[in-house]
């Protein structure tokens, strides 16, 4: 026997059982990115490596651990599939030069790659939709895409998840905090675990994000970088904070949310569930108003974030939400000259925007309708020999409603909406 070849792990098949609820929440997705005038981009899935290295942080996990990089073996360029979206965006826009005419609202959406344990809700090639405004330096934007964000998980039937939101302050204001953080942690060194001894000089501020239930409370009492916020970046957070209750959106402020990736200032939150075990977090983002010009660009002011569509997809299941993506009409035809005009038939009947599946490969009469029931079909649609003589069929409801009628096909839109 030949070998049987199976996924790598951490890399999924959807199947089309799934696809369906897949649709709605990208086809969601899409409706209210545009109503917010957020236009598409689309970026290659390989960057150069040192383009992750730049603006995602040499000391950060994913630069350390989970990037899958390698050498080009044809011209040597060192490669990295994306582990996550907003480097390549950045790059996109600084290549292109897109804010030249003014500033930019753009959403990608797509997989991402990082080799890290596989758990639920957490893949090593997993898919985002990334939003990304540039030019942006009020919290407006900050406060339009959270607000944006709430309307999507309405809109999906997504409830009980929390938003959680915190200042990180500008660079030289995280340079003091990180050196008062470090003394703090130096002085409790007997309760930290190996990963944050790890990170105490490189990246001190990850360790008060730490998941170890044995530091919570070292963590918990650890100075806020709030505490030693400058006025402009207070004022920025404010202003937010005001923006989001206006707006009626309830928040928390944790301020141990820092993010981790090197790129963030002043803003940054997370939407966060209880529902999904570890995985809890279904988007986060923030500012990052140094990104563009650390990687060759002009000083542009940046907001964004991005959305874990497996997470958002086990959620809508959580929450019971459905869809289907079964037919309109299930074409059974029966007899010579039936099978011969079927085909034509449901073109006719695509032509006016149903959707329709065509039985094909013969069978009886019995047989087929057994095999629309199982398509999910609201209608069979039945073609007889004296119906294609007629220029008619006989329309008859699957869902156990209406009684079955013989009409002509210009009358189909009579009795069926297309869905």
């Amino acid at each position: 026997m030949s070998q049987k070849f199976q996924s790598i792990k951490g890399f999924y098949d959807i199947l089309p059982e799934a696809t369906p609820l897949w649709f709605k929440l990208e086809d969601t997705a899409r409706r209210i990115l545009s109503q917010y005038g957020y236009n598409n981009i689309r970026m290659p899935l390989v960057e150069p490596t040192e383009l992750f290295v730049r603006s995602v942080g040499e000391h950060t996990d994913i630069v350390e651990k989970e990037m899958y990089a390698w050498e080009d073996a044809l011209n040597g360029d060192k490669l990295t599939l994306r582990p996550e979206g907003t480097a390549g965006c950045v790059r996109a826009v600084v290549e292109h030069n897109l804010t030249y005419n003014g500033p930019q609202r753009l959403w990608y959406m797509g997989p991402m790659f990082r080799h890290e344990n596989v758990q639920k809700g957490r893949q090593r090639q997993f898919h985002q939709i990334g939003v990304e405004a540039f030019g942006f330096d009020g919290p407006d934007v900050d406060a339009e895409q959270i607000v944006m964000l709430a309307r999507l998980w309405q809109a999906l039937g997504i409830q009980d998840v929390e938003l959680q939101i915190n200042s990180i302050g500008d660079a030289d204001e995280r340079g003091l905090y990180r050196q008062t953080l470090i003394a703090y942690f130096e002085q409790h060194m007997d309760g930290l675990d190996e990963d944050a001894k790890r990170r105490l000089q490189s990246n001190p501020l990850r360790i008060l994000d730490s998941k170890n239930p044995r530091m919570q409370a070292i963590c918990e009492g650890a100075p806020k970088l709030m505490d030693v916020l400058g006025e402009a970046s207070k004022e920025h957070f404010s202003r937010l904070c005001a923006l989001l209750t206006g707006a009626r959106i309830a928040y928390t402020i944790n301020h141990r949310l820092v993010r981790g990736l090197d790129y963030y200032n002043r803003t940054v939150f997370e939407w966060v569930t209880t529902k999904l075990g570890a995985q809890g977090t279904i988007a986060g983002g923030g500012r990052y108003d140094t990104l563009v010009e650390r990687i060759g660009g002009n000083a542009t002011p940046a907001c964004g974030f991005g959305i874990g569509l497996e997470r958002v997809f086990l959620l809508m299941q959580e929450y019971g939400v459905v869809a289907s993506n079964s037919p309109d009409i299930y074409l059974v035809n029966v007899g010579t000259l039936a099978e011969q005009k079927a085909f034509t038939v449901a073109e006719s009947l695509r032509s006016m925007g149903l959707n329709v599946v065509l039985h094909a490969g013969g069978g009886s009469f019995k047989s087929q309708m057994k095999k629309a029931d199982r398509s999910g079909a609201r209608y069979a649609a039945i073609l007889g020999d004296d119906e294609a003589m007629a220029d008619e069929i006989s329309l008859k409801p699957m869902q156990g409603q209406g009684d079955q009628v013989r009409l002509l096909l210009d009358q189909v839109l009579q009795h069926v909406q297309p869905t």
